[in-house]
């Protein structure tokens, strides 16, 4: 699993990529857990261990967080060949607006598990995870402040196929097959 921190960077390691802004999640009260969602033609499962999320954010930009501050969100079961999950991930309060802390990520597919932590995250803070093979699954938790409470929140979580990457032996046809050009044309201009 490659990570990226840049949205740029991880949308150029993807093909085919498909975006849930959460547009029509109730940001007025609490939605039941498990939630079926799309971005593009990808599908995925959200979960939390309690019985329901709950909307933030404002009604022109919902985000999806939890309804309980110590709970993680698991996106999983994904469907139509996802290698690539990113997003924006951060903390929002009581009342689901945003609040400043860190956030942890971990993402897994067959090979095994990587685990990043976003210090200081905001509404921007971007990171996205790119497979050589399928995603397993992604979970979101924020790491609680010594005083008070942070939801694990996010918004535009992007899903994708990894972007084809030649293998090293087409790199070296290539340049045999430049090599071979390079050598004939010298040849008749002698």
């Amino acid at each position: 699993i490659t990570v990226y921190t840049s949205q740029a960077a991880f949308l150029a390691a993807t093909a085919s990529s498909g975006v849930d802004t959460f547009a029509g999640f109730s940001i007025t009260g609490s939605t039941p857990s498990p939630i079926t969602r799309s971005a593009g033609a990808f599908g995925y499962t959200a979960a939390v261990s309690t019985t329901s999320f709950f909307g933030a954010g404002t009604s022109a930009d919902p985000w999806l967080s939890t309804n309980t501050a110590t709970d993680s969100i698991t996106f999983n079961a994904f469907t139509g060949g996802v290698q690539a999950i990113g997003g924006n991930f951060f903390g929002s309060d009581i009342n689901g607006l945003f609040s400043a802390g860190d956030v942890t990520l971990t993402a897994t597919d067959a090979s095994g598990s990587v685990t990043q932590t976003i210090i200081g995250a905001t509404t921007a803070s971007f990171l996205g995870f790119v497979s050589t093979g399928a995603m397993t699954s992604l979970v979101l938790s924020s790491v609680q402040p010594i005083s008070g409470f942070l939801w694990p929140t996010t918004d535009n979580i992007t899903l994708g196929t990894a972007a084809a990457v030649p293998e090293p032996g087409t790199y070296g046809l290539m340049l045999a097959g430049l090599g071979l050009f390079g050598f004939l044309a010298r040849r008749r201009q002698a």
